[in-house]
């Protein structure tokens, strides 16, 4: 195997992505556009809820009550009612998530110490969401409660919870790196494969094999610029995790680097088999990869959903997923701080991937026509 020939190889592959404005966009303005979309637009986070209010009572005590849930920071106040009719108005246009109805005997009964009722009507439409605000409003309630009687309540059981690696509860702390996973998975593996089934459609493969190169050294070469290009995206997205999103990287970096070099590799040759699998389609070749990276990376990684939750024949499905591994690496390098002593099964199972993968790339990437 001769070095001149890889370098030719990739150098002639570095100049052909430069002058194919698709794959250059692919490469390096796909990436950024999904990492700034995703990463704005999925939250988790619950707050500035649009709430409206029907105040029967309307003295200090019921706009004391109205005031807390304000300052909560969870609740957005569009609109002050005057009839339960308006409160379906608005629930079943969507205008608001969250109705607040006090009672018109409420300062008497707080007055008198007893106990008063507060209805609350949230949009079970997001299951999700509604169960979140229950406990805000449970919290919120007892909280001012106890304020009011100028007592604590004094609970059977006191527990105390602190919240580790993640204390401000921040969502696009666990979503950003999931979303570097999920990006990388799709981008590598579309670029390689998409790019190969161009020559063999444009006819250019057909003069590299009547040249003297050896498989193992077209391989390689091929390698190359796509490592390089998926390794500076994997950096900028690094970057903009930190610093735009403020995502706090408490981990060793040259072991996130190390470890996202067996991934990268890993991805780039899938791209190859799906090239060959895909025999010279770039049509065939994005459907492919889509199906065999997204889709997976998406739903079965962990990154969204959690493994644990799903169907036990999921579960073992799951473990044939390399992002699942990657998710559970950058996720623990990036918050939690682990090293490699905690994170040495995933990274196994990684490189033990690439390696099948390059394997399986390099039986099936042979130098003749398909």
């Amino acid at each position: 195997m001769k070095i001149n020939r890889i370098k030719a190889i990739a150098k002639k592959e570095f100049i052909q992505i430069s002058r194919d404005p698709f794959s250059l966009a692919v490469a390096f303005i796909t990436p950024l556009m999904l990492l700034l979309m995703f990463g704005f637009a999925l939250t988790f986070d619950i707050n500035n809820l649009q709430t409206v209010v029907y105040d029967h009572d309307k003295t200090s005590a019921s706009r004391d009550l109205i005031k807390v849930f304000i300052d909560s920071g969870y609740f957005q106040i569009v609109s002050y009612l005057d009839s339960n009719a308006d409160i379906d108005k608005y629930i079943d246009s969507g205008k608001a998530r969250v109705a607040i109805n006090i009672p018109a005997n409420f300062s008497k009964k707080i007055s008198a110490d007893e106990n008063v009722q507060v209805g609350v009507i949230l949009d079970g439409s997001d299951s999700n969401t509604a169960a979140i605000v229950q406990g805000y409003i449970s919290a919120i309630t007892e909280t001012y409660t106890a304020k009011l009687r100028g007592r604590h309540i004094i609970p059977l059981i006191d527990a105390r919870s602190r919240v580790w690696y993640n204390p401000e509860l921040r969502s696009k702390n666990f979503i950003v790196p999931g979303l570097i996973v999920l990006i990388m998975s799709v981008i590598i593996a579309l670029l390689t494969s998409l790019t190969i089934a161009k020559e063999w459609e444009t006819g250019t493969m057909e003069q590299l094999i009547s040249t003297p190169i050896k498989t193992p050294e077209l391989l390689i070469g091929k390698l190359i610029p796509y490592y390089t290009i998926g390794f500076v995206d994997f950096i900028i997205s690094v970057l903009l995790g930190v610093f735009l999103f403020h995502v706090p990287l408490n981990g060793s970096i040259p072991l996130l680097l190390i470890l996202s070099g067996i991934f990268l590799f890993g991805g780039i040759c899938q791209g190859i088999a799906i090239s060959v699998i895909s025999h010279g389609s770039q049509r065939v070749a994005t459907q492919i990869a889509m199906l065999s990276t997204f889709l997976p990376a998406y739903l079965l990684s962990g990154f969204i959903f959690s493994i644990s939750n799903m169907p036990k024949i999921l579960q073992l499905i799951t473990y044939l997923v390399p992002a699942r591994y990657f998710v559970t690496i950058l996720k623990g390098i990036f918050l939690k701080g682990n090293d490699l002593r905690i994170l040495w099964i995933e990274s196994l199972l990684l490189t033990i991937f690439a390696g099948f993968i390059f394997r399986s790339a390099y039986k099936k990437f042979k130098k003749k026509i398909p």
